[in-house]
């Protein structure tokens, strides 16, 4: 036994609810042979451990080592089976799944009608569910019956067969080549972030208009108008135009809300629309609009319909503690984060091994933001090193850039100016060697390193002239890109007018409200 099957195997029997473990019991008792069987001895003795330890099994079993590579694995299947007998897990896909198999014993058993009745049955609940793929399978299976066995079971049964066939694979040839367009696209945004020249944009656009397939969207079910949205949507995101990720994610919602039973079939799809239409209306600065929707998303969570599962309780926890940190910046209110971070920081390690390294670096800048909104420089300066040398993080160029960017601000915040010469070249390097150095960082760059050998008579001035100089590019198609991460020009108002940057930006937002 691999050391990796070995610690999915431990890990399997760690995420297990006391009530799985219950089920598990009983599944393996059914059988009385069981009861004392290795495996199951094995599953006692692992479930009670903190960490593997093969010593202590080997003592408090009657295992060898010759055998436990083999009754590991034994062990790995059975509890697997015995998950998909719990009614838990027992959803739409696998009960089509299920019927599937039931079908093929029957043609197995020579039963072919019965085994088509059942086939004719549960392709209709594939197709009304958008199970695309499993409505083919079926198909397929059905079609081997037919052209094997002269069941007369329909008129005409051929033709409707084929008919189906080819509607089915038409449809599915749009949804993969959307779909990979979708993930292609996720895959430039986890690389680089937002475009960050007109050229970088012109590519993206061209690569986005030549893989996009031909579709007629009257003929487009659920699955092929979900891919179309979130096709958009990262083409969108990627490319700035933020009112149309408004739009393509409120279409994503809509098409839940038209189609209400896939909402249980699809919660991951179902979440991630809210989260992203909470994404678009955050960089709109909607705050009014996004407090609502946060709060309806909130309530979203304790509906029924999405599943009660270790998944959904991960991904809820990264898209309504993300929005809360961005309802946080939104109203200017970054004091009292204490607890929200404390709540992130368990939530973290709760959820480790479910949540990508990607998506934590993401909330450790956001916290570190928070506290820098907050005046407590040495703690974002604490988080943003967590991101700085975190050798293996290869994604979000552009956060990892401006994690940079707002470090070199908070060193010289909290007076630490002894560090902040070596934090430039440093910082500088990197921008060139990531090929993000543009006008605004340029100019943050060049002011930091001046000052100090400005008076502080003069520092005020040194402060206004690099306002005037920023706020040109506030509305700038790319460059406007870095105060999509740090608000430059609240936090410069502020030292202008020796206030804290937090009411410069509720006066913002109270101003933007009226």
């Amino acid at each position: 036994m691999t050391n990796d099957l070995t610690d999915n195997l431990f890990s399997l029997i760690k995420s297990l609810s006391p009530s799985e473990k219950r089920q598990f019991s009983l599944y393996v008792g059914r059988i009385g042979v069981n009861s004392d069987s290795k495996f199951l001895n094995l599953f006692k003795v692992l479930s009670k451990q903190k960490k593997y330890d093969e010593e202590f099994v080997l003592k408090n079993t009657n295992i060898s080592k010759q055998q436990l590579s083999n009754i590991k694995a034994h062990l790995y299947k059975q509890i697997l089976i015995s998950l998909r007998l719990n009614p838990a897990h027992q959803s739409i896909p696998i009960q089509i799944r299920e019927q599937l198999d039931f079908a093929i014993i029957l043609y197995r058993k020579g039963l072919y009608k019965q085994s088509l009745k059942l086939l004719d049955k549960t392709k209709a609940t594939a197709l009304a569910y958008e199970e695309k793929n499993l409505a083919y399978e079926i198909l397929e299976l059905e079609k081997i019956i037919e052209s094997q066995y002269i069941t007369r079971s329909i008129e005409n049964r051929a033709e409707t067969l084929i008919k189906q066939t080819e509607e089915l694979t038409r449809l599915s040839e749009i949804s993969s080549k959307l779909s990979n367009l979708s993930l292609q696209l996720y895959g430039i945004f986890l690389k680089m972030g937002y475009a960050r020249t007109e050229e970088e944009a012109e590519a993206i656009r061209h690569y986005f208009d030549t893989n996009l397939p031909d579709y007629k969207f009257s003929d487009l079910g659920f699955k092929e108008k979900l891919w179309l949205y979130q096709t958009h949507l990262w083409f969108s995101f990627i490319t700035q135009n933020f009112l149309n990720a408004f739009k393509y994610s409120s279409k994503w919602i809509d098409l839940f809300n038209d189609n209400e039973h896939l909402i249980p079939v699809h919660p991951v799809f179902y979440l991630k629309g809210n989260h992203y239409l909470l994404e678009s209306l955050f960089y709109l600065n909607h705050t009014t609009t996004f407090e609502k929707v946060l709060h309806r998303f909130e309530d979203t969570l304790k509906n029924p319909k999405i599943p009660d599962d270790d998944n959904i309780a991960s991904l809820s926890f990264l898209y309504l503690y993300e929005n809360k940190l961005n309802l946080k910046f939104m109203k200017g209110e970054f004091d009292g984060g204490e607890n929200l971070v404390e709540k992130i920081e368990q939530k973290i390690k709760r959820y480790k091994g479910k949540i990508d390294e990607h998506h934590i670096m993401v909330f450790y800048y956001k916290i570190a933001s928070l506290y820098f909104g907050s005046g407590n420089n040495k703690k974002c300066i604490e988080y943003l090193r967590k991101i700085i040398y975190n050798k293996s993080l290869e994604m979000r160029e552009d956060l990892m850039c401006f994690s940079r960017i707002l470090s070199l601000v908070a060193h010289y915040e909290a007076g630490m100016d002894y560090h902040l010469e070596r934090l430039i070249k440093t910082t500088y390097k990197f921008l060139i060697k990531m090929n993000d150095l543009h006008e605004v960082q340029k100019e943050m760059i060049k002011f930091l390193r001046n000052l100090p050998d400005v008076s502080p008579l003069d520092i005020k001035n040194e402060f206004k002239k690099l306002h005037a100089t920023l706020k040109q590019y506030e509305d700038h198609p790319f460059e406007r890109r870095a105060f999509l991460y740090l608000d430059i020009i609240s936090w410069l108002e502020s030292k202008i007018e020796n206030r804290p940057v937090a009411d410069i930006i509720k006066e913002k937002v109270n101003e933007y409200a009226r």
